[in-house]
């Protein structure tokens, strides 16, 4: 069956606004968990930016436990390896992002710090060596909250995984069985007009060890300039090939309103390829998306 689009669109032109996503196929009963995080992170339009309003809903996304990011991340195919990814962008030219991070509560806390080091991107155990060094020294915990995530997963074909597996463990340990993917997102616009977007993931759980996909790529899953932001999620490795995100702020300069240019992203890709976004503007915040997906939009 042809999986249904559907947008949401909110027009705000004059207050502050957060719009979050809780991940492609995520079930709409999660709008609970959506809607907190929004209002957290619009309460700080008073005295903070864009930026840290995107990053603090980001959060509290990540606490909630639910969402496959912070403490809900997936556990690889491996039954034990948890690697995170996060970036943080905005329309004043911060950028940072961590990926395949480890043990760390907030991987957006870190990608945050990034974005005020001299660089832009980094990986692995320089990145949670780096969390240590800027005093983000809380160690990651599973939620108890965290979905178990027992759907058979049809796509890994572990023949070939098992020709490719790169962990210490042996092969033995894969778990054809458990599956989980997704992102979390938020974009933010503050009193003065600035725009920024969130992000973080667990990633795949069917991974190789060291897999990043695209939300920690600045113009793929996530991007921010002078017209707008933008959260992607969805199969990261085919939203990289689109630069979806960049692609959807050049269309908002080349003066195509927020929703249509949303509704032209999405059909860039099969329907059989699960893809949703969030998106903001001077006019409002839009959410789009070919499979249910819990969100929220909050006016400050």
């Amino acid at each position: 069956m042809p999986h249904p689009v559907y947008t949401h669109h909110l027009e705000c032109a004059a207050r502050p606004l957060v719009v979050v996503h809780g991940g492609t196929s995520s079930p709409r009963v999660l709008d609970d968990g959506c809607h907190i995080a929004a209002r957290a992170g619009a309460q700080l339009h008073r005295e903070h930016d864009a930026l840290a309003m995107a990053v603090h809903t980001v959060v509290a996304l990540e606490d909630d436990g639910r969402f496959n990011a912070g403490s809900g991340a997936v556990t690889a195919i491996d039954g034990s390896t948890i690697e995170m990814d996060a970036a943080v962008m905005d329309s004043r030219d911060r950028l940072g992002a961590v990926a395949a991070i480890r043990d760390v509560r907030n991987p957006v806390l870190v990608a945050r710090e990034v974005a005020d080091s001299p660089h832009w991107l980094l990986v692995g155990e320089g990145a949670q060596r780096f969390a240590r060094a800027v005093g983000l020294r809380n160690p990651h915990e599973v939620s108890p909250r965290r979905p178990r995530r027992e759907a058979v997963a049809e796509d890994i074909d572990l023949v070939r995984l098992e020709r490719m597996w790169n962990f210490p463990a042996p092969f033995a340990t894969a778990r054809s069985r458990l599956t989980g993917g997704d992102t979390v997102g938020a974009v933010a616009r503050d009193a003065k007009g600035g725009f920024a977007a969130a992000a973080s993931t667990g990633g795949l759980s069917h991974k190789l060890l060291g897999r990043v996909g695209d939300t920690p790529a600045v113009g793929c899953g996530f991007y921010a300039g002078a017209r707008g932001a933008f959260a992607i999620t969805g199969i990261g490795e085919r939203i990289v090939r689109a630069q979806l995100a960049f692609r959807l702020h050049q269309w908002l300069e080349q003066d195509v309103a927020l929703v249509e240019a949303m509704q032209r992203g999405l059909a860039l890709f099969d329907a059989s390829i699960a893809v949703g976004m969030i998106g903001i503007d001077a006019h409002g915040g839009a959410v789009c998306a070919n499979r249910d997906m819990a969100f929220a939009i909050h006016e400050a």
